[in-house]
């Protein structure tokens, strides 16, 4: 089986979590953000991220806006390229 024939299971939004893309690295923890309801919004990359994964300009992430302030939004996951790919492919983000 090759690798393009295997189909991952990917993390998927859960309830308040939107997919977004990676447009600009604000330095320190914080990314901007254009998430899939076309909202453009600052996203905080937390702690337990920050060293572990490293998010870079075009990266598909899953973002959690803030209840309190709707322009603002921890990022929860990122995608590897070819996680990316399969979301597009099975029609999940453009």
């Amino acid at each position: 089986m090759s690798e393009e024939t295997q189909r991952r299971n990917l993390r998927m939004p859960r309830g308040d979590e939107l997919f977004a893309v990676v447009t600009e690295h604000n330095g320190g923890n914080h990314v901007r953000v254009r998430c899939n309801d076309g909202k453009e919004r600052m996203g905080r990359i937390p702690g337990r991220m920050k060293y572990r994964t490293w998010i870079n300009e075009g990266d598909t992430v899953i973002v959690e806006p803030w209840s309190w302030q709707d322009e603002k939004a921890n990022i929860e996951w990122r995608y590897s390229e070819q996680d990316a790919d399969q979301l597009r492919r099975e029609g999940h983000i453009d």
